[in-house]
């Protein structure tokens, strides 16, 4: 017998919009981007050491990226005056560059002005444009379209399209320490830092803090959505400022960076994706990307530094793990992550969902099909990786209370020290990436993908992970009694892991073996025009694509399960 999900109805915690932070950051939204631009532009400055050899150097690297960026990969979103800023970026930097009547102070100044310029354009282009209206409007029409598609699949007849049978949170199961986050972000700030798999992901999670009955986050979302008009106008709602990962100089970042930290030190509740973009292997990310990350220790060493020494000055990190049976963006995402040859490379975003009609057929045919998600909301931890307790104290690995303000003092104060906190990010870094693997929600289909492709390997064990995946698909084939035995040997130990507290496993999973295999091949890879497992025609299991395979299988990567073969 299954467990039931609890489907709480949560109540609002701040019932009065007026009173939520993003409506606040709204409110004051010119002098907040204007703080953020003058604070991104002293960052930069002291970063350069106020040199204007190093300034110069940095500008003409900006302008020849940005000027290349324009020309090999623009954007729909792109501003119309791209070209016309850089231009005037261009001419400024050549009229301060050929003047020999200036001094070594004055050129620093023109350098200063033009920096400038270019952290108030990004903090613009940054900048949230939370509207609380259109924010309710499409929290409505989410939850309502949304539950329409899956009352229409799973309820026979012309009522099914007014039925009220089946809600969202019986097809997105919302799982683990969901009050602790409630109760805390009446207390502190939250940084809510889930894996990213699909760029579904912004909508869902928006969705699920609506549920959680917690006021709107901000979180960086990628520029790319904005493209599309349908998710600008969801990622607009949902409070998203913008992330536009093509601009990697030193300028874009300070500002990015700037605007999370002043954001979550406003007392925003924040969401962004440590790993920076969808895993492309489909592991769960090992290695975060810390920039934006470490704002949330910056701006809790800012809070003591401002005498907010109460739990009303804390931050608190709340690790969230996404499940799904499959992912839409598999097959481009797992070519991707075999194309790279150690060599960072730059991506160019696909065009899985190019339009309003791709997204609209997914939608569609993700709702009607029996393919459940759940959402695992971690224990919350302080941005030294402590976990927290009810009230918000952190706490040792012995459970004793401690205090976060101690690990930023010297000599008896408070203190920017930027190599102690570069090792604390790294710290967090390794807790979250921690965490992760320990409310990572086991489905069946990543259990049938995870062995079979190992048993794969084993018989295949002279070849490295490229050649397995080139083995001809027609010459893969596994006995059916082999394959449950392992599925069984795979289940046990994960079942074992579960009651240790190093991961958590779906319901579903305590069915008869027969019926866990059969629901994660229906499972795994049902949108794919090539399926990752199949049965063959005397029943045995089979693939029709070793890559999407090697995708799902990575999943269960990082728990040395492999040892198992």
């Amino acid at each position: 017998m299954e467990e039931k999900y609890i489907k709480h109805r949560y109540d609002p915690i701040i019932p009065s919009k007026n009173e939520w932070p993003v409506v606040k950051l709204a409110r004051e939204r010119r002098e907040f981007v204007k703080r953020v631009a003058d604070l991104a532009e002293a960052r930069v400055l002291g970063l350069t050491g106020k040199n204007p050899d190093i300034l110069k150097e940095e500008l003409e690297t900006t302008l020849y990226r940005e000027k290349l960026r324009i020309k090999q990969n623009p954007w729909a979103v792109d501003p119309k005056d791209e070209n016309s800023f850089w231009d005037e970026v261009k001419s400024s930097l050549l009229q301060i560059n050929t003047d020999s009547s200036i001094d070594k102070n004055q050129r620093f100044k023109a350098y200063q002005e033009v920096i400038h310029r270019i952290t108030s354009r990004y903090a613009e282009e940054i900048a949230s444009n939370f509207k609380a209206s259109h924010y309710k409007f499409t929290r409505r029409m989410v939850t309502y379209g949304f539950a329409r598609l899956l009352n229409a699949a799973r309820v026979k007849g012309i009522k099914s399209i007014f039925s009220n049978q089946y809600t969202l949170q019986d097809k997105i199961q919302i799982t683990g320490q969901t009050d602790q986050i409630r109760d805390l972000a009446t207390k502190g700030t939250i940084v809510m830092v889930p894996t990213h798999f699909s760029n579904l992901d912004s909508v869902l999670i928006g969705w699920i803090i609506s549920v959680l009955g917690m006021p709107p986050f901000i979180y960086g979302a990628g520029l790319n959505l904005f493209n599309i008009s349908i998710f600008a106008y969801f990622m607009n709602a949902l409070g998203a400022y913008k992330v536009d990962r093509r601009k990697k100089n030193l300028m874009y970042l300070e500002t990015l960076k700037t605007y999370s930290k002043e954001a979550i030190q406003f007392g925003c509740h924040s969401l962004f994706f440590p790993g920076g973009t969808r895993s492309r292997s489909g592991m769960i990310e090992s290695r975060l990307k810390l920039g934006l990350l470490s704002t949330a220790i910056e701006a809790q060493r800012a809070n003591f530094q401002n005498g907010l020494n109460d739990v009303s000055g804390k931050v608190f990190i709340v690790p969230v793990t996404i499940n799904y049976h499959f992912v839409l963006e598999a097959p481009i995402l797992i070519q991707e992550h075999l194309s790279i040859t150690g060599q960072e490379r730059y991506y160019k975003e696909n065009d899985e969902f190019s339009n309003s009609y791709k997204i609209s057929k997914f939608l569609f045919k993700f709702f009607t099909k029996g393919s459940d998600i759940s959402v695992s909301v971690g224990r919350a931890m302080d941005v030294l990786g402590n976990y927290v307790d009810a009230d918000g104290h952190s706490l040792d690995k012995r459970g004793r209370k401690i205090d976060t303000r101690d690990y930023f003092i010297s000599d008896g104060k408070v203190t920017v020290d930027q190599q102690r906190e570069d090792e604390y990010t790294n710290m967090l870094g390794k807790r979250i990436v921690e965490e992760f693997h320990i409310i990572n929600r086991v489905f069946s289909s990543h259990l049938v993908s995870f062995v079979a492709f190992e048993l794969i390997r084993k018989k295949n064990d002279k070849l490295d992970i490229f050649d397995l995946i080139r083995l001809p698909v027609e010459d893969i084939s596994i006995f059916y009694s082999e394959f449950k035995e392992s599925c069984q040997l795979v289940l046990d130990r994960i079942f074992e892991m579960k009651a240790q507290g190093k991961i958590d496993a779906a319901p579903h999973l305590k069915r008869t073996m027969e019926e866990i295999i059969a629901h994660g091949i229906d499972n795994v890879g049902m949108y794919h025009a090539k399926r990752p497992i199949v049965k063959d025609k005397v029943g045995n299991i089979a693939t029709e694509d070793m890559s999407l395979l090697y995708f799902y299988h990575n999943r269960l990567h990082g728990y040395g399960l492999e040892k198992l073969f």
